[in-house]
């Protein structure tokens, strides 16, 4: 048993993690930069339209049981086996589904267009290995998230000298396409060595545990389908307003904004399993580590946001070329959408630890209507710079407006705003100091 103070491990698991993601971030930087060069903002646009209608449907693989399964181990202590193995199954099962259903709606949707139905058809392929990702779940709940950055690490390394022989080797996009498979696969190859070589439990199936996670998970998949809505609703639409060369200046935009983005998740993913462990401890540990979390997001995302903007010109610039000069201004306004995306990551984490998750649905289709209103109405006039414009409007409002509408989360409003103290960083006395 690890008696290590919980800070320690926190930060240590954080650090794992925000070093794996800064080398991925900085191959990623030099690489994908070569690739969207050599393919071009209609090609890159392509590829980036592949990868929204499967982010898309991610949710549906993982039925919810992303956002519950630590809270599943934490409270089902030794019987592991038996939660992850029926995990895997159900998305393994789900997987499959959604395969065939991004390939049924490429073909159907783009049936005009070969190269995009071939494109979305190879890309998905990856979709049958990320049921795999599940076991990161169990990597967190024990503080070891390390392997699971490092097994993201291996991969990325894999795709990265994969895409530089077809740069070298000048193949089409097809080639590209494929690199999913190539990324999920070799994730889950190391994930389920790790996960043997750390000594956990045999897999087994329940069907009784299936129904009571599902129970519990189900409130998270309509939800999570509406944030991938208005998370890939941009995406999607100004490829069919307007055309895939705009997806490519767009998606270089995100990627720009999203460069340190890792650093927010690595702390969110450490934070996770000791926030669920103080709330069975006590009321004010508990709320003591949500309000922590919300600052340390607030100010890395703040110190981010100013950062990306002031550079934003400088950047595209240099990573992307002259060809991708108009998604400098999408930068400027999309960047702030990274901050408030994450605000409502830490709110989901606490709704899950007040059983207040059966809220998700109505938050998140309140999203849903707005952005797509808002990409209606913006994406004619003002095109990619629209489409930010509507997906930054709608984190401020999912994520902080609706937080006073409804009452059920007025207290996370209350949390949210202690956290812009930031004193409320620091570690003394807001986390548990050891574990049992």
């Amino acid at each position: 048993m690890d008696h290590q103070p919980t800070q320690h491990r926190v930060a240590r698991n954080a650090a794992w993690i925000i070093t794996c993601r800064l080398i991925q971030a900085l191959m990623g930087l030099v690489v994908g930069a070569l690739t969207a060069r050599y393919l071009g903002p209609s090609n890159l646009g392509s590829i980036n339209y592949a990868a929204s209608l499967t982010a898309f449907i991610a949710p549906v693989l993982y039925m919810g049981l992303n956002a519950t399964l630590v809270h599943e181990l934490v409270t089902r202590e030794g019987r592991e086996g038996e939660v992850l193995g029926t995990s895997l199954l159900i998305g393994s099962l789900a997987s499959v589904v959604c395969f065939i259903g991004v390939c049924a709606f490429a073909f159907f949707v783009n049936a005009s267009e070969q190269e995009t139905v071939i494109v979305c058809c190879l890309y998905s392929v990856g979709l049958l290995f990320q049921a795999a990702d599940m076991l990161q779940f169990w990597f967190q709940k024990n503080l070891q998230s390390k392997y699971y950055a490092v097994a993201m690490l291996i991969a990325y390394t894999a795709v990265s000298a994969y895409r530089v022989i077809l740069l070298i080797t000048h193949k089409s996009i097809y080639w590209f396409a494929a690199t999913a498979i190539i990324d999920h696969g070799v994730v889950a190859v190391i994930l389920l060595f790790a996960y043997r070589r750390k000594g956990g439990a045999k897999f087994t199936v329940s069907k009784a545990t299936a129904k009571a996670m599902l129970s519990k998970s189900k409130h998270y998949i309509i939800p999570a389908l509406m944030v991938s809505i208005f998370a890939q609703t941009d995406k999607l639409m100004l490829k069919w307003m307007i055309g895939q060369e705009v997806v490519g200046y767009y998606t270089a935009a995100v990627t720009i904004c999203g460069l340190s983005s890792f650093v927010c998740a690595a702390i969110i993913d450490s934070f996770r399993p000791v926030i669920f462990e103080n709330k069975a401890k006590s009321d004010a540990a508990y709320e003591g580590s949500v309000t922590q979390l919300y600052s340390v997001i607030l100010y890395f995302s703040l110190i981010q946001c100013v950062g990306i903007a002031a550079l934003a010109g400088v950047l595209v610039q240099v990573l992307y070329g002259a060809a991708f000069a108009p998604a400098a201004p999408v930068v400027l306004v999309l960047v702030w959408y990274t901050a408030f995306s994450y605000l409502g990551a830490v709110r989901d984490i606490w709704l899950l630890g007040e059983n207040k998750q059966t809220l998700l649905w109505k938050i998140n289709l309140c999203g849903v209507l707005l952005n797509i209103g808002l990409n209606l109405l913006l994406i004619p006039v003002w095109g990619t710079l629209g489409a930010a414009a509507a997906s930054l409007t709608t984190q401020v409002f999912t994520n902080v407006i609706l937080g006073f509408v409804f009452k059920g989360i007025r207290r996370n409003n209350t949390l949210m705003a202690r956290g812009l103290d930031p004193r409320r960083m620091r570690l003394k006395a807001l986390l548990t100091k050891s574990r049992p």
